[in-house]
């Protein structure tokens, strides 16, 4: 039998730097759809004694060593990084969606510059804080996007519509690059 390594969508694409905006490949791990069995607090007090981090509120992210739950619409939260604990599954449905998503990171000091280009959200720090997360539209993709850091952004997108991300990310990096 032969052996299988799992790749990134993208590898050929990535990573690119252009300007003052850098877009890289993210392996997060484990991608783990939670969503509550109607007490959501029930659930979040499992999913804080388990990995230590709590459901975030809407629009929101938590976070803390290396794992980390975003808010990803309604009644449902998307836990990344490792495997979850086998106790969440006594409080809410808990789904593996791994190979549905891949992950990307969009840093730099033009990051917001180029994401204005691409999603219809003010995300400048002032607006979108960091922990802050949204779904939303990436041009003509459905996407997630969490502000991570001053200027960096993590964004989840369908694998299947990694490619075009790339692409309409790359074109707005040298666009944005192009006016300094």
């Amino acid at each position: 039998m032969a052996d299988l390594l799992a790749q990134f969508p993208a590898n050929d694409l990535l990573p690119l730097r252009i300007g003052k905006a850098a877009l890289e490949a993210v392996d997060p791990g484990t991608l783990t759809s939670l969503s509550p069995f109607g007490d959501e607090a029930a659930l979040s007090d499992a999913l804080q004694s388990a990995m230590g981090v709590a459901l975030p509120k809407p629009g929101r992210s938590t976070a803390k060593d290396g794992t980390r739950c975003i808010w990803f619409g309604r009644d449902t939260a998307l836990l990344i990084g490792p495997q979850p604990a086998a106790a969440l599954a006594d409080h809410g449905a808990v789904v593996d969606v791994s190979d549905g998503w891949a992950a990307v990171s969009l840093s730099g000091a033009a990051s917001v510059d180029v994401l204005a280009r691409l999603v219809p959200l003010d995300l400048r720090p002032a607006t979108f804080k960091i922990g802050h997360t949204a779904r939303c539209q990436v041009q003509h993709m459905a996407a997630s996007i969490t502000r991570t850091g001053a200027d960096a952004f993590l964004i989840l997108a369908f694998r299947s519509m990694i490619g075009s991300l790339v692409h309409d990310v790359k074109q707005a990096m040298a666009a944005v690059a192009s006016r300094g």
